[in-house]
């Protein structure tokens, strides 16, 4: 098959990448090493403007500042990161034209930044910006499709108010303080979210959230949002979103509850939906922890025979598998009843090549149950997709 022969190009791809990373890693340590002696070094600006009688407020604490005393620079509290995945891989369903990158090795990429700056030492405000250019044959890894243009993908606000934590945020999911227990981090997008799939809220035009920690290890949170501004937030014209979320978490298990009420597409009826997930990390070497997670959903307005979803995840995590993380998993989401699961089957291995770069093969199957027309009048059964691709994560 083409999609076999493909794969002989991604061991290729990935060891031209590797060794052209660990190069670029020495030379910049190199030259870092070479400034390591200088206590500190002044940069000058030959267009500097002439002294200026006006003040400025600046982020952190500092409050009003003289022009002159300030170099324009980040403040002490903003700091920034910088995450990059590669994505090369390919998808075979052996069905003519149900996947336009059937057996074609694809290629994408993901890049996001994060800036945060703190005010008092307590709160966080938090920007993230992000590009991506992911097709079809590398979506599996869910990165960014916002094509080659950065776009501020999420901003919010997080501060204290007594013992509580409050969030006010745009672009930022409503369960963002959510505690989901679950042990398994695989990259795949179908089960990266451990079956709690819709009553961890996510898509808020406008956010608000809060959430309260016992110290004990229980927490409860809650969130609301909005999905569009235009028609006023909260309000009988915008659809909305409430959710509650408690979780206790100790040493080597967790337990946690998820529950959303979610206005559908008409606004005259609501989708509910409640999650519970769970996980336990022996205390042996060798053993993997255990994730599960179930959720049920009830659709409001639906006859009645299509009125129930139901979504299933388990999986077990290797933390030592030589150098890296191994693991295995499988479930379905969001199966509307009287209609057979699609279950997807994976498994990944996350090796770290250094403190900056991963690199996360993926292996998975997913069953296509169901039929689909063919163009002729007939209706043919659906065949299984698989699919093979490769994450390189680089962090800066």
């Amino acid at each position: 098959m083409k999609l076999f022969k493909s794969l002989l190009v991604a061991p290729a791809t990935l060891g031209l990448l590797a060794p052209m990373s660990v190069n670029a890693t020495e030379v910049n340590l190199n030259e870092i090493a070479n400034y390591s002696d200088v206590e500190s070094i002044e940069l000058t600006n030959s267009f500097e403007a002439e002294d200026s009688n006006k003040e400025s407020l600046l982020a952190g604490g500092e409050g009003l500042v003289d022009d002159n005393s300030y170099d324009g620079g980040f403040s002490e509290t903003t700091t920034a990161s910088f995450g990059l995945d590669f994505y090369v891989g390919a998808l075979d369903d052996e069905v003519e034209g149900e996947l336009t990158a059937d057996d074609a090795l694809s290629f994408g990429y993901s890049l996001g930044i994060g800036l945060n700056t703190s005010f008092t030492g307590e709160d966080s405000l938090d920007i993230t910006i992000d590009a991506g250019n992911v097709t079809e044959g590398v979506a599996e890894l869910d990165g960014n499709t916002t094509g080659d243009t950065l776009i501020v993908d999420g901003i919010s606000y997080t501060f204290p108010l007594g013992d509580a934590t409050f969030m006010i945020a745009d672009s930022t999911d409503g369960s963002a303080l959510f505690t989901t227990a679950c042990a398994y981090g695989g990259p795949s997008a179908m089960l990266d979210d451990c079956g709690n799939v819709n009553a961890g809220i996510t898509g808020g035009e406008a956010t608000l959230g809060a959430s309260y920690d016992f110290g004990n290890g229980f927490t409860v949170a809650s969130g609301v949002q909005t999905s569009s501004t235009a028609s006023g937030m909260f309000t009988d014209e915008s659809k909305d979103a409430y959710a509650l979320n408690a979780a206790y978490i100790a040493d080597s298990y967790g337990v946690s509850i998820t529950y959303s009420n979610v206005e559908n597409a008409g606004k005259t009826n609501e989708d509910t939906y409640t999650a519970v997930n769970a996980y336990y990390t022996p205390d042996i070497e060798n053993l993997p922890s255990i994730s599960v997670g179930f959720e049920n959903g009830e659709i409001g307005g639906a006859v009645a025979a299509e009125d129930e979803s139901t979504s299933f995840f388990v999986g077990l995590t290797w933390d030592e598998v030589g150098p890296g993380t191994a693991g295995i998993a499988l479930g379905h989401s969001s199966t509307i009843e009287n209609v057979d699961e699609s279950y997807q089957y994976e498994a990944y291995y996350s090796y770290p090549v250094n403190d900056g770069m991963t690199i996360t093969p993926l292996i998975f199957m997913k069953e296509n149950n169901g039929y689909h027309g063919n163009g002729l009048g007939t209706t043919n059964s659906l065949d299984d997709t698989t699919g093979v691709m490769v994450k390189t994560s680089f962090s800066f």
